[in-house]
């Protein structure tokens, strides 16, 4: 097996795989070190650790079966060249290219694909956060191997995102990684205190040295993509990744160097970028309307603390659990101005589970409590709540209509927000009080005390996938905010979500995913279980001498998720 100089002429690489995936990009110049930051210092190398400072770096060291492109949210082949599924649409079949190989030079083979599966994925000790994901029933997916370059993977049922979800996992080298498996040593794996060879990945780059909280990437000759002119990606030699102490520090060392690209520009530090942008050194891209929605939802959790008392005071809760109440609220605001004030046009209103941006699976027929104060006096009068005291909405027993409401300190956008809703509010005779808190006091009021009556947050990840939004649509999941964790389901709205959730993840027919799917829509928003404020516009920024961005608001890397693709224009 002869040796290959791959572009930039790095030597001792094996021959490119047989077919070698080609990267749908303009042919690029190789060479050069890019300079990136990373939110913190990487704890770990180790792919199955949940760091998100690690998981920046992580990203580039690994490949997976299926390549997904992010700008198009559409499954390409990535180390396997094809997969397929039986008549059953439970057995799938994926072909891996002939000749991949490891940085190491290692061969990469089914073995691979099966030791990743049956040793690590299915190991709850190991994979703390995905183990149930890829479990139906109980049962785990059977993953064996074919012969060297065919894996099968047959599913207890129909599993609709498979080819995304499963395919979109990182393969792990069984030689370097099988020993510490076994022995119940698996997360003491890729430590940051190895050594820079011991790091065996088949990502675009390998890790070259990591000191003074500088970690230094460069190109890994075993990569088995090509441009197409059949030149072996990726094209800069090095990949250095800074770790700066603070946003501020990171947004400095980008407008003034060496830093060549910020993912995500606060939405408040917009125009500041747009006015730097005018000497030619940086270029802002806009990509429209991001997977983030802002939402605020009411307490409507009927459980009890450990004091014995109820989370919610059942005067509030009995509100709040009357969806006319949440209607009316919706109505109240006036999402226009909010977006016109606080987030200077910036926004798209939002009024059900998905943004209009989502072409793919958002119901555009869905309910639209949008801004109309009558029609929301209309619906708390149906209530009861029309009596008056002191110019404050008060119910039939003479409480005063009024609610708490809770939002991180941290984010002024959100707090000017709340603020305007209050004001919104205050035209109806609903009392409003605004709690800040820091965000982590905020997270454990909401999902562990569950101490709080109204609060705002932001919903965005996940990708457009609506098996990507179980966490939050599910009645007995931990993100199901207003009421999360449920035994049971506590409303008959509620377990027709459920029903409708399961039954979108047990077909592979899109047409019938999207019936299901537009129906929970449909539920969602009649019920209002979370009012939807806004959808902010997104904005990242880039060097303007880094050719073939092609940037992807499905992503934390919004202009360099396809790193293997960029290069310098000079």
């Amino acid at each position: 097996m002869g040796a290959l100089s791959g572009c930039g002429g790095k030597p001792h690489a094996h021959a490119l795989p047989e077919p070698p995936r080609v990267a749908n990009c303009d042919p690029g110049i190789p060479g050069g070190r890019l300079v990136l930051a990373a939110p913190a210092k990487p704890q770990t190398f180790n792919p199955l650790i949940d760091d998100v400072a690690s998981a920046a770096i992580v990203r580039l060291l690994f490949g997976s079966l299926v390549h997904l492109n992010l700008q198009s949210q559409e499954p390409e082949p990535g180390l396997a060249e094809s997969w397929s599924v039986a008549a059953d649409q439970k057995t799938w079949t994926f072909k891996l290219r002939k000749n991949l190989h490891w940085s190491d030079g290692q061969p990469l083979t089914a073995d691979d694909v099966v030791f990743t599966w049956n040793e690590v994925m299915y190991n709850p000790k190991y994979n703390q956060v995905s183990y149930d994901l890829f479990r139906i029933n109980g049962k785990n997916f059977q993953v064996t191997k074919v012969d060297d370059l065919t894996v099968r993977v047959v599913t207890p049922e129909v599993f609709a995102p498979f080819v995304e979800f499963f395919g979109g996992v990182s393969i792990l080298p069984k030689h370097k990684l099988e020993r510490l498996a076994a022995n119940g040593d698996f997360f003491h794996a890729y430590a940051i205190s190895d050594k820079p060879e011991d790091i065996v990945g088949s990502g675009p780059f390998r890790l070259k040295s990591y000191q003074r909280n500088v970690v230094l990437l460069e190109r890994n000759p075993e990569f088995g993509v090509v441009d197409k002119k059949g030149q072996r990606l990726p094209y800069f030699d090095e990949v250095e990744i800074l770790t700066p102490g603070s946003q501020m520090e990171y947004e400095r060392s980008f407008l003034q160097g060496p830093v060549a690209a910020l993912e995500t520009i606060p939405l408040e530090q917009v125009p500041q970028f747009r006015k730097a942008a005018e000497s030619g050194q940086i270029q802002v891209i806009d990509l429209g309307v991001g997977l983030q929605r802002d939402f605020l939802w009411f307490n409507q959790n009927t459980g009890m603390a450990k004091n014995g008392k109820p989370f919610v005071d059942p005067v509030k809760s009995k509100w709040f659990r009357d969806k006319r109440f949440r209607e009316a609220i919706s109505c109240a605001i006036n999402r226009d101005r909010i977006i016109y004030d606080v987030y200077n046009g910036r926004a798209q209103a939002v009024y059900g589970f998905l943004s209009a941006d989502n072409k793919k699976w958002n119901n555009p027929s869905v309910s639209k409590y949008s801004y109309d104060p009558d029609k929301a006096r209309a619906l708390l009068a149906q209530m009861g709540l029309t009596n008056w005291s002191n110019g404050v909405l008060a119910d039939a027993e003479g409480h005063p209509v009024e609610f708490t409401f809770m939002y991180s300190y941290g984010n002024p956008i959100r707090k000017a927000v709340v603020a305007k809703i209050e004001e919104d509010l205050k035209i109806l005779g609903i009392k409003v009080t605004d709690t800040a808190v820091d965000f982590k006091t905020l997270v454990n009021r909401i999902d562990t005390t569950m101490d709080y009556e109204c609060a705002s947050m932001g919903l965005g990840a996940g990708a457009f996938e609506p098996a990507s939004q179980m966490n939050v649509l599910k009645s007995d999941a931990p993100l199901h905010q207003w009421f999360p964790s449920q035994r049971t389901p506590a409303t008959d709205w509620e377990k027709r979500i459920d029903v409708l959730m399961d039954a979108q993840m047990r077909t592979l027919d899109f047409a019938q995913r999207k019936k299901y799917f537009d129906e929970v829509q449909a539920i969602w928003a009649d019920e209002q279980p979370m009012i939807c404020i806004a959808a902010p516009y997104t904005a990242a920024a880039i060097r303007p001498n880094i050719g073939n961005v092609r940037p992807a608001i499905a992503s934390a890397y919004q202009v360099t998720w396809n790193i293997d693709e960029l290069y310098f224009k000079k």
